[in-house]
């Protein structure tokens, strides 16, 4: 997607729906998840996220690799709700096709359902439709709805991030369920199937989209945890920002994390410069946590791969949110 596009895209939606707001809403529309406050429970809400697996679908198609897709669809869900601490409650899938073949299909819905189970979440139900014309026959699309629960007092507190704590990443495995029109045109067809770092692009590029739920349980059993981002389209550098108050940014330094072979290799296809690399591609982290410095090595054992890849520091007037030190050499 054109990041721009989007960020504009929820501009204009933010004002088409700036005239009424539910009574039982309890966040704006922008961010990884919805709330809503449990009907005759003040100490509760429900939270709700809806996405999608991407142009990650052309591939899966063309090579006729279809399970892998099911469970980056519900583990991206997972990890948008839990960004606000959510567990989750239950999963809807919708699944497009130009023409439904039933074992195609299938073998979708049941990589849904492995994700489902592994997260104690009830895959609810969903939709299959047929629509040729809007797609070729052996081309689909899928998206799917999470709903969670959360403690309103367990919520993450933004506004109590300040100027020294340490920002853990998660490591990201590949491109994970964004950059894949990028990915498509920097590595053609004709290539997947040779080898790279000891298996081949297709594997690299079908690489499943990891769910942090665990990750996240675990570093919170040791730290407290004032700040949680998904990194997906818009990278580290729209990502992050999302998730903070206004006088503070975050502050990276690549050298302190691995990327992924197949994210530098498209670094070094494109050519792609600083802004547009982390604002594309999540160049090595999947997900991010604010922690108090001083809790921040117990964070980083209590999960692995985990690092401490930045801080927070205080933000000056029209400075940005969020800054990257690239490693050195790039």
């Amino acid at each position: 997607m054109d990041v721009a596009a989007g960020n504009e895209a929820v501009a204009r939606y933010r004002e088409v729906l700036s005239g009424w707001r539910h009574a039982g809403q309890l966040e704006g529309i922008g961010g990884f998840a919805g709330l809503f406050r449990l009907p005759g429970d003040d100490s509760r809400a429900l939270v709700a996220s809806t996405d999608g697996v991407g142009t990650k679908v052309l591939i899966a198609a063309e090579l006729r690799r279809y399970g892998g897709v099911g469970r980056d669809l519900v583990n991206h869900c997972v990890n948008d709700i839990l960004v606000v601490n959510a567990a989750p409650l239950f999963f809807l899938d919708y699944l497009a096709t130009g023409r439904l073949d039933p074992i195609v299909a299938a073998e979708i819905v049941r990589g849904c359902a492995e994700a489902c189970r592994l997260h104690d979440c009830a895959l609810l139900g969903g939709e299959t439709a047929e629509m040729p014309g809007v797609y070729s026959d052996q081309h689909f699309d899928l998206a799917g709805t999470i709903v969670g629960i959360v403690e309103l007092q367990a919520l993450p507190k933004p506004h109590e991030v300040s100027p020294g704590d340490a920002i853990v990443g998660l490591p990201a495995v590949g491109l994970h369920t964004n950059g894949y029109s990028l990915a498509r045109a920097l590595i053609p067809r004709e290539e997947w199937s040779a080898a790279f770092e000891g298996a081949t692009y297709a594997d690299a590029l079908l690489a499943e989209h990891p769910s942090y739920y665990r990750d996240v349980r675990a570093i919170e059993s040791v730290a407290r945890v004032k700040s949680m981002a998904h990194i997906t389209g818009g990278g580290l550098l729209e990502n992050v920002a999302r998730t903070l108050p206004a006088n503070v940014a975050a502050v990276f330094e690549q050298s302190r994390w691995s990327v992924p072979p197949i994210v530098r290799e498209l670094v070094r296809r494109g050519d792609l410069d600083a802004q547009e690399r982390y604002r594309v591609l999540n160049m090595g982290i999947g997900f991010t946590l604010v922690v108090p410095l001083t809790e921040a090595a117990q964070a980083c054992s209590a999960a692995p791969g985990a690092k401490v890849v930045g801080w927070i520091e205080e933000r000056g007037a029209d400075a940005p949110h969020v800054v990257v030190h690239p490693a050195r050499g790039e």
